[in-house]
């Protein structure tokens, strides 16, 4: 894809949209600086908190983008249903990043035999334009067992990972039955989507 003059920014030290971002055939740089702290309004509505997370990752970014500049930040949330409620996504629980083994653990445990939802917002910021846009995707998981949580916990590393896992991983060959909508999304990056949004700046703003 022809960029006409864009230098493209990846603001995020992810090796997964590194490795996806590296799929759209594109020349970028990595540049993780960054003064935004990643907290958020706990009365947020939950599917708003991508869209808070990543345009303040934007906006932390450690300098003025120069005009040739596109800076890429993203966000992705682990999203439980209601309890009570299948259809009441906003009622549930967010899973970020576990703190411990523990945790992570009771993650896989809830996400076990369950639907979850995954949102990733992706910020595009020049230095006269910006827009954040959502992808969303139901994720089906089999029944895991105590042993199978535990396998997965000793030979992967899910510690830096919103849900505590990849689904690229051994436990997305083995439990992830079906997947409603975009598999990279819930790797981290909705690739699709963001190279339509690319091709329409570079298109429609040629420097």
């Amino acid at each position: 894809m022809e960029t006409n003059g864009w230098k493209i920014i990846l603001a995020s030290g992810s090796p997964r949209r590194h490795e996806l971002l590296s799929g759209l055939n594109l020349k970028f740089e990595i540049d993780t600086r960054n003064s935004f702290e990643e907290s958020t309004n706990q009365a947020e509505k939950h599917s708003l908190i991508p869209v808070e997370m990543s345009i303040g990752k934007s906006h932390g970014f450690h300098r003025p983008l120069a005009q040739d500049e596109l800076l890429i930040t993203a966000d992705t949330l682990v999203l439980c249903h209601s309890e009570s409620d299948p259809e009441d996504w906003d009622g549930g629980e967010v899973l970020g990043k576990p703190k411990d083994r523990q945790d992570a653990f009771r993650m896989l445990s809830k996400l076990s035999g369950d639907v979850h939802k995954v949102i990733t917002a992706v910020t595009l910021r020049t230095s006269t334009s910006e827009k954040t846009f959502t992808t969303e995707s139901l994720v089906h998981f089999a029944s895991m067992s105590p042993e199978e949580i535990n396998y997965y916990l000793d030979n992967f590393s899910p510690y830096d990972k919103a849900g505590s896992y990849a689904i690229q991983e051994w436990i997305g060959y083995a439990f992830i039955s079906g997947v409603e909508g975009s598999f990279y999304n819930v790797m981290g990056l909705p690739v699709q989507r963001l190279y339509n949004e690319l091709k329409s700046i570079f298109k429609n703003k040629p420097l």
